[in-house]
C-alpha cells in the first residue's frame, strides 16, 4: 500500500507545480491546495499505515511496540488540514477581490503598479 501512495504523492506534488507555474491566480489557488493535500499525504504515510496495533503505550513499557502507526503524524496533519483551509480561504477572497478590481485573473493583465504607457528601463548598459 506504502508504494502506491507514494506514487500518488509524487503525482500530487506533480500536478501541483504544473498548475502553480499558470499565469492564471485561480489555477495558482488549485495548485496550492493540491500541494498541501500531498504534503499531508506524505507525512501520513511517513507515519506507517497500520490498523493492527493502536499506537497506545501498553502497562510495564516506555515505548511503543515495533509495529505501531506513529501518532506523530496524525496529530500534524491534523494541524496542517486547518492551517491549509485557511490559508485558501483568504486565498480565494483575495483572487475574488482582485478579479473585481482589475477584471482578470491573468497574472500578467494584473499591472496597477506598472501601467503599461510607463517607459521601458535601458535594456543594455
Amino acid at each position: 500500500m506504502e508504494p502506491l501512495l507514494a506514487i500518488l504523492v509524487g503525482l500530487f506534488f506533480a500536478a501541483a507545480i504544473y498548475l502553480m507555474l499558470s499565469k492564471f491566480s485561480i489555477r495558482i489557488m488549485l495548485g496550492i491546495a493540491i500541494l498541501g493535500n500531498a504534503v499531508n499525504l506524505l507525512l501520513f504515510t511517513g507515519g506507517r499505515l497500520t490498523r493492527e496495533v493502536p499506537p497506545i503505550i501498553p502497562a510495564g513499557l516506555d515505548s511503543l511496540p515495533a509495529g505501531t502507526a506513529n501518532p506523530l503524524p496524525q496529530a500534524l496533519i491534523l494541524t496542517a488540514i486547518v492551517i491549509s483551509f485557511s490559508f485558501l480561504a483568504f486565498l480565494l477572497v483575495l483572487t475574488y477581490r482582485a478579479y473585481q478590481d482589475l477584471g482578470t485573473d491573468n497574472t500578467s493583465e494584473m499591472r496597477a503598479a506598472e501601467p503599461d504607457d510607463r517607459p521601458l528601463p535601458p535594456l543594455g548598459y
